[in-house]
């Protein structure tokens, strides 16, 4: 059993008293990121950093930062979210187009599907950078190594993001996680593994003393069915093959 995975049982443990369950998923972690007792403490930490004040931001779709996405779109944020499991690649909430009181159903996965717009990678790429990022994480350690289910979805987001250009060493990420889900020591990423800068929880907010992130797909650890099933991986695929022949 690999040191990600007892990491991951023993913080799931920790975390079965503190989260909310899922609609869908009750508390299988395995399956998806939850809410938890205290987020709404976590949220306002983020809130209050100076990087808060850009206006062009990723946040990965997991139920703990459901409040943080209604307050980024109230606040006039513009954000790109990914579908789940990135099977319908992601979304473009512009807050301008979400009608009064509809911000909390907006930033729902349900809501974005309603009040967002599907966008390809190149049409992405051709926004330019995004200010900053913000994803959950099943844990995360004090050097920034986070993990999430185990599917390694935010890994691919960042490899893509990297390769078009919208996301790159210098660009803030931030885990937003409960206490019970941060490793009180420095773990040893793999090749793979995205280094966040910053964790942030109900009591605390921690700056990480992170090493270089990666950059790209890594395509050979790629399974088929799973390039298969994600449609930005495919359309970055052929927009590297049209490179490749000209």
């Amino acid at each position: 059993m690999s040191r990600a995975t007892v990491i991951r049982q023993q913080i799931w443990e920790k975390l079965r008293p503190v989260a909310k369950p899922d609609s869908r998923f009750h508390l299988d972690f395995a399956e998806f990121i939850p809410d938890f007792i205290g987020s709404e403490q976590a949220v306002a930490r983020v809130m209050a950093q100076p990087f808060y004040a850009g206006g062009y931001v990723f946040v990965t779709p997991d139920n703990g930062l459901a409040d943080l996405r209604r307050r980024m779109l109230d606040d006039g944020k513009t954000l790109v979210v990914s579908t789940y499991g990135i099977y319908r690649g992601f979304m473009l909430l512009d807050p301008a187009r979400i009608p009064p009181g509809q911000s909390p159903f907006a930033a729902s996965l349900d809501g974005m599907e309603i009040f967002g717009t599907p966008i390809s990678l190149a049409s992405l790429a051709a926004r330019g950078p995004f200010d900053f990022m913000v994803t959950g994480a099943s844990a995360v350690s004090l050097n920034g190594v986070r993990f999430g289910k185990r599917h390694g979805f935010f890994d691919l987001e960042w490899g893509m993001f990297t390769d078009v250009g919208i996301a790159h060493e210098n660009t803030s990420v931030t885990a937003l996680v409960h206490d019970v889900q941060v490793v009180e020591e420095n773990l040893i990423p793999s090749d793979t593994d995205i280094l966040v800068d910053h964790i942030a929880t109900p009591t605390r907010f921690i700056t990480a003393s992170r090493g270089p992130r990666p950059h790209g797909i890594h395509w050979d650890l790629l399974a088929p069915e799973q390039l298969a099933a994600t449609p930005p991986l495919q359309e970055l695929r052929a927009m590297h093959d049209v490179t490749a022949s000209r």
